[in-house]
C-alpha cells in the first residue's frame, strides 16, 4: 500500500504529513523523532494500514513541512501541540491513538494532558511512547545539542547513508533498502551542491532557549489514558530510574502504563520489524493488559495494569531472532 502525500496549514504553516489507509478507519497518529521526518513511520505504517488511518507528519522544520519564521518561539512542545490541534481540527479527528518516537512521544504526551490546547483533551485514547519519558537524561540531552545545530554535509548521497547507519545504529536492524529510503527521504541538497539531513539547524533552539521543555511531569500525570513506553534496551536518553518512577505517578499510579525493553535497540527502536509490530499492535488492541495465552513479545516488560505479583513480570525474546 502505498502513502497518499498531503499538505495542510496548521498555525499558520504548511505542514507536509503522509496519509495510509481508509479514512473511516480509527486513526493513528505517527510522530517521528527530533532530526528526522515522518516518513521514518513507513514501514510501521504500512502495516497498520490495512487496519487503521495512519498519519505521519512532519514537524515544522522538518522533512517538508515549513521552517520557522521565529525559531526562537515556535521549536518547542508548546507550538508543536498547536500544530497538532490544528491537525486534528483540519482532518475532522475526534479520536486518535498516539505512536511517538522520542520528540514525537513528548509532542503526543502535552497533546493528551490538554494543558497546552485543551482543544486536544479527551482525544487522544491511548500513547505510546517510543523510548521518550517525562524526564531524558542529561548527558544524553547535551549530546544532542552538540550535534544537532551543526548536521553535517557530504558531497554525496553514499556518503551521508554512510553516516546515517553510523548514528543511528541504536535504531537496531534495517534492511539495505530500508537505509536508503531512511537516507533519501530525509536529505536536502545545500547551495554548493553538497547533501545533508533535511531540517532546520536552528531547531536546537529548543534546547538552547528552552532547557527545561522536556521536563514535562506535569503533563504526564495528567494523564488518564493507557500508556505504553518502549524502551531500547541501550538507550542513553530514557533512564530506568525514570521509567520506574513513570509506573509510580500519574497514567503509572492508576495501573494504566506499562513499560517494555526493546531488545537490541539503543534510542531509538525503529519500529520497522515483526517484533516490533508485535508490540504496537499488542498495545493498540490490549491496551496495558498483560499479552494473553500463546502471545509473544519480544522485549522485557515491567508494570501495567493486570500484573497480580509484586515484582515485574518479565518475559523475554528468543535468544536469536532471524529478520527477512
Amino acid at each position: 500500500m502505498n502513502p497518499l502525500s498531503r499538505y495542510a496549514t496548521c498555525a499558520g504553516y504548511e505542514i507536509h504529513y503522509t496519509e495510509w489507509g481508509a479514512l473511516d478507519a480509527p486513526v493513528v497518529i505517527a510522530w517521528h523523532g527530533l532530526a528526522r521526518t515522518g516518513r521514518d513511520m513507513d514501514d510501521l505504517a504500512a502495516h497498520l494500514a490495512p487496519r487503521f488511518r495512519v498519519i505521519c507528519p512532519d514537524t515544522i522544520g522538518r522533512g517538508l513541512s515549513q521552517w520557522a519564521r521565529a525559531p526562537q518561539d515556535e521549536y518547542r512542545l508548546s507550538f508543536y501541540a498547536r500544530i497538532a490541534a490544528d491537525l486534528f481540527d483540519q482532518l475532522s479527528i475526534e479520536k486518535a491513538h498516539w505512536v511517538g518516537t522520542s520528540m514525537g512521544g513528548a509532542i503526543g504526551t502535552v497533546c493528551a494532558s490538554g494543558l497546552f490546547e485543551p482543544r486536544l483533551k479527551g482525544r487522544i485514547s491511548s500513547l505510546l511512547l517510543n523510548d521518550n519519558a517525562p524526564r531524558l537524561a542529561e548527558a544524553a540531552l547535551e549530546r544532542i545539542k552538540a550535534y544537532a545545530g551543526h548536521p553535517p554535509s557530504f558531497s554525496t548521497v553514499q556518503e551521508l547513508e554512510a553516516f546515517f547507519r553510523q548514528v543511528y545504529q541504536p535504531y537496531g536492524w534495517l534492511s539495505d533498502a530500508q537505509w536508503r529510503r531512511l537516507t533519501e527521504t530525509s536529505t536536502r541538497r545545500l547551495p554548493d551542491g553538497r547533501v545533508t539531513p533535511h531540517y532546520d539547524p536552528a531547531m536546537v533552539q529548543q534546547f538552547t532557549h528552552h532547557t527545561n521543555d522536556y521536563l514535562i511531569w506535569d503533563h504526564y500525570d495528567a494523564l488518564d489514558i493507557p500508556v505504553l513506553c518502549l524502551r531500547g534496551e541501550e538507550s542513553d536518553l530514557v533512564l530506568r530510574d525514570v521509567t520506574a518512577e513513570m509506573l509510580t505517578r500519574g497514567p503509572g499510579a492508576r495501573g494504566q502504563a506499562q513499560v517494555v525493553e526493546v531488545a537490541g535497540c539503543g534510542h531509538a527502536p525503529a519500529l520497522n520489524v515483526p517484533a516490533h509490530y508485535a508490540l504496537v499492535d499488542r498495545f493498540l488492541v490490549h491496551g496495558v493488559q498483560d499479552p494473553g495465552p500463546g502471545e509473544h513479545a519480544f522485549a522485557r516488560s515491567a508494570g501495567g495494569a493486570g500484573l497480580h505479583s509484586k515484582a515485574p513480570v518479565q518475559y523475554r525474546a528468543p535468544s536469536h531472532l532471524q529478520w527477512p
